[in-house]
């Protein structure tokens, strides 16, 4: 038997000692995510012969990441399959990437099949393309930078603090009524994710900027990583009425992110067009692929 356990903020440590010392750059492997995703996925995790496993619902259905770690990969996915046939429930790994599959297929040839979803890659990008913008494939980015700060020459960017976690949340009500986020359950979701991350800010090791324009927050965003060298963006809100808010906290945040990040994921687009044009728009360095890894029967 498998000794899964929840995941508390105590666990950051043991979790992280596995991702960061891989080269996975997933974010579904955040432990910000992992953490304030948990009342919807039911996250439980436990450590197996040196990997981490993890288990979580989907739909109703138990599902699995690929295991973290080194060793026999093969004795573990056994034992993992030997848990989800306990419940009677099909095996099934979700976040599967491209490396991930040749690693299933080299110690379990023929025993899996292998789906993808679009809407589920992540957009990873250089964080010097963020930084400089540089080419013309990001001269709107520029333009768009640029008429924000004729606009706006008041405006200023801080990091992101426990103390300014209130307001930012103001601003997430007043985004929340502008897009009808109580007749959408995705957005309720999201919702209470970035509200129990910012509730246990220093915990969880989050780091944030905020763009004030006069004394009104009118974007913000936080993030943490992934491993040590790629950082995970996970919430990114700002005021619709002003334009270029968005362009100019992505723009900043990148700047302020520590140095030794070289990758910058802003996760999935969920299959939202607007989402995707926008994502797409920063020129990926990498969309990674993910796939659902299912036993063949």
């Amino acid at each position: 038997m498998i000794p899964f356990k929840e995941i508390t903020l105590v666990d950051r440590e043991i979790i992280q000692s596995y991702v960061f010392n891989s080269h996975r750059r997933n974010c579904d492997l955040s432990f910000t995510n992992l953490y304030s995703w948990r009342f919807l996925y039911h996250t439980v995790y436990a450590e197996l012969d040196g990997f981490l496993l993890l288990r979580f619902y989907v739909n109703g259905e138990l599902a699995y990441m690929m295991p973290v770690g080194m060793g026999n990969l093969g004795v573990v996915l056994e034992a993992l399959i030997a848990d989800v046939q306990k419940e009677g429930q099909p095996f099934q790994m979700l976040g599967i990437c491209a490396s991930m599959k040749e690693e299933i297929e080299e110690v379990m040839p023929g025993r899996f099949e292998f789906s993808g979803n679009r809407d589920y890659f992540d957009y990873i990008y250089l964080r010097s393309d963020l930084t400089t913008l540089k080419g013309k494939k990001y001269q709107p980015k520029r333009n768009h930078i640029n008429r924000f700060k004729n606009n706006y020459p008041d405006y200023e960017y801080k990091e992101l603090v426990p103390e300014l976690v209130p307001e930012c949340l103001k601003l997430e009500a007043e985004w929340c009524k502008a897009n009808n986020c109580a007749e959408d359950a995705a957005l309720q979701a999201e919702r209470h994710s970035m509200t129990a991350a910012l509730a246990h800010f220093e915990e969880l090791g989050l780091y944030g900027g905020v763009l004030y324009v006069g004394d009104d927050i009118i974007a913000f965003t936080f993030g943490a990583p992934i491993n040590n060298e790629t950082f995970d963006v996970c919430v990114e809100k700002a005021n619709t009425d002003i334009k270029g808010a968005y362009t100019v906290i992505n723009h900043e945040f990148a700047l302020h992110i520590p140095e030794q990040y070289i990758y910058v994921n802003r996760e999935e687009d969920l299959g939202l067009e607007g989402l995707r044009k926008a994502k797409l728009s920063y020129h990926p360095e990498i969309l990674l692929e993910k796939y659902m890894a299912r036993l063949k029967t």
